[in-house]
């Protein structure tokens, strides 16, 4: 089992606290789904599920607030699919009509080497093998090619990705150790209708943060 490794960079970031309703603040390091929403925007298949092993945290945690204007309301999936299916047409919406200025905590100047690994779904032919998906990725992300652009949390905060071969002569992770707390792992979608939130004790030893395995009995549900 191969492990492939990022590097991403940007300006701002924000991994979203579930648990805060109203106003975005970020958990103090990237969480694995955002890690993996990285990996995906340059190689997404349904035969394959990138497993995070580890992130490097590369610059001190630093902290910006901001504030935006972010929309009230949504529109309710139900209208939408009872309109494709011919029945009551759509309200109008207009965002102007619905915004609201909300602060946000967002992280800022980050960079983290991200370490994964991909394993096969089930909706893998017989043909197919990681070595395949590997050499694949390493291709794309070799010459900046992404399915989309890849973001740090939130879409807006796009980031810069490369393709790292020899850790050993990058930059070293912060010195730094602390207790993290419960931190979001990802979302299991063995119910596509009602995906479930799974988290994990998260801590940062030495600037990286380990990563458990998806089946293991750190993950919580």
């Amino acid at each position: 089992m191969g492990t492939l490794c990022l590097e991403v960079r940007g300006d701002y970031a924000c991994f979203t606290r579930p648990e805060l309703k109203v106003e975005r603040v970020s958990y103090e390091v990237m969480t694995p789904s955002a890690a993996r929403a990285v990996f995906e925007a340059i190689l997404w298949k349904p035969a394959l599920r990138w497993e995070i092993d580890r992130i490097e945290v590369l610059r001190p945690i630093s902290w910006a607030s901001i504030r935006r204007n972010e929309v009230g309301s949504k529109v309710p999936s139900r209208s939408v699919e009872t309109a494709m299916r011919g029945g009551e047409s759509l309200r109008d919406y207009y965002a102007d009509d619905d915004r609201q200025q909300r602060a946000s905590l967002l992280l800022r100047d980050v960079a983290y080497r991200i370490w994964a690994h991909p394993d096969l779904t089930g909706k893998a032919g017989s043909e197919a093998g990681v070595a395949k998906y590997q050499d694949m990725f390493r291709r794309r992300a070799s010459h900046g090619q992404c399915v989309n652009q890849p973001y740090l949390g939130c879409r807006e905060f796009a980031c810069d990705f490369a393709l790292v071969d020899d850790a050993s002569a990058r930059s070293r992770p912060i010195d730094e150790t602390r207790e993290l707390g419960i931190m979001l792992y990802d979302l299991d979608f063995a119910d596509p209708d009602r995906p479930a939130p799974r988290f994990f004790r998260a801590a940062l030893r030495a600037g990286i943060l380990h990563v458990p395995r998806r089946e293991s009995a750190e993950v919580l549900s």
